[in-house]
């Protein structure tokens, strides 16, 4: 107990160090003194510092986990229901995902398996998928050719060319998006057509005006009912996760 105390004594000591040293009321001498002391005892405890900076992250991250749930909760009408974003899983789902996605990013690209083995394996989950293209022309010429085979093709196969573009490895181009296609029986020139079409160019808007309003600008980025995450997740992170988030109620 006496250790814990001493090391508390030590963090208000130097948290208030600054001001106090600046007080005329104290010394050269004292100054000197004081912070000599205090010198000494980090250098004798040196883990005081990293309990300190621990502290300082746990707070800054609860901090900003409030002020993201602040965020969706103003604008949950465009993460959750614009009409026109592909929703995959249980569409009455109990738990709701929504992830940001850019079929060039790397991390988009390893989690994209994990979530879809969560929720396949979950049953009770409504995923949300938002393209939001950010990493050059190719990540662009990805999400149009996406967005255009969801308005002519349909929902599931949107999700097989999801499934195609997520499981590359290099850069996308006009080559790469024509030999997608072509692999999934997707009428090219159809797609093609539509790719440049205003309303595809709408819901790119749409959803990057969303990102700015939510502070994203990174892939992939998660909003888990209340909660974004922003970042790649672990598969087994998700699911502890949702675990929660059920729990919660």
């Amino acid at each position: 107990m006496r250790r814990a105390i001493g090391r508390w004594t030590a963090i208000a000591m130097i948290a208030a160090a600054a001001p106090a040293l600046a007080e005329t009321a104290y010394t050269d001498a004292e100054r000197a003194e004081l912070h000599a002391e205090i010198r000494a005892y980090l250098l004798e405890n040196p883990g005081i510092v990293m309990e300190m900076i621990q502290i300082l992250e746990q707070e800054k991250a609860a901090n900003a986990a409030i002020a993201d749930r602040d965020l969706v909760a103003r604008n949950a009408e465009a993460i959750f229901g614009d009409g026109f974003s592909h929703v995959a899983g249980n569409p009455e789902g109990s738990i709701t995902i929504v992830e940001f996605v850019d079929y060039q990013c790397g991390y988009c690209r390893r989690s994209h398996p994990e979530m879809r083995e969560l929720v396949e394996s979950d049953g009770d989950i409504r995923l949300i998928v938002k393209e939001m293209p950010i990493l050059g022309p190719g990540s662009e010429l990805a999400a149009r050719a996406a967005l255009a085979t969801l308005i002519h093709e349909g929902g599931e196969t949107y999700e097989a060319l999801n499934d195609r573009l997520m499981g590359l490895e290099g850069p996308i181009d006009d080559a790469v998006i024509d030999a997608a296609l072509e692999e999934l029986d997707i009428d090219v020139a159809a797609v093609r057509a539509l790719m440049p079409d205003e309303e595809v160019t709408r819901r790119l808007a749409e959803t990057q005006a969303l990102a700015r309003a939510l502070e994203v600008s990174g892939t992939p980025t998660f909003v888990f009912d209340r909660q974004m995450v922003r970042g790649y997740v672990p598969l087994e992170d998700m699911e502890t996760l949702v675990a929660e988030l059920r729990a919660e109620g």
